[in-house]
């Protein structure tokens, strides 16, 4: 199975808010497949629909080893998030070549519509936590060096730009 490529830091559907998700349809769950193939392929540990141009408030994880276990959700919302912080070097194939330690709540709760169209909430920690909050970052049009310092950001920018070039 092949996938949309991914679109480009700064494309709009990376600057833009998701549409949210009205009713899981065999199109969404399509949509997820996709993604699950590309996330696989990157390899990656999630992917927000944004990140392939889709519109749509889509994401799915799976930090998992054995692969395999990916998590699909629609309208993801934290509902919580624990006060002890984690670290991790995030990036993304939006923005190719570039890394950045972000720190993120270590655990965090979301509420989300699942494959099944319904309602459903999960507990998530560590790597899985780190990267659902990336995902549910582009879905409200964010990266993950938005995160950082201005002077950070433009540095990253910077790089990603040059490494462009060749």
């Amino acid at each position: 199975m092949t996938h949309r490529p991914f679109v480009m830091w700064p494309h709009t559907s990376l600057k833009t808010v998701a549409a949210p998700v009205k009713e899981i349809t065999d199109d969404v769950r399509a949509i997820w497949d996709e993604m699950i193939n590309a996330m696989d392929t990157m390899p990656g540990v999630g992917l927000a629909a944004p990140q392939l141009g889709i519109d749509m408030a889509l994401a799915v994880v799976d930090a998992s080893s054995e692969r395999g276990k990916a998590i699909r959700m629609a309208n993801p919302e934290i509902l919580h998030s624990s006060i002890e912080p984690r670290d991790h070097e995030e990036g993304s194939p939006n923005l190719p070549g570039v890394w950045a330690k972000i720190t993120r709540p270590r655990a965090v709760t979301v509420r989300f519509l699942n494959a099944q169209g319904q309602w459903d909430r999960h507990d998530f920690v560590g790597l899985w936590a780190t990267s659902v909050q990336h995902q549910i970052d582009h879905l409200n049009g964010k990266m993950f060096f938005d995160r950082l310092t201005r002077m950070k950001r433009d540095m990253l920018i910077k790089k990603a730009r040059k490494l462009k070039r060749g």
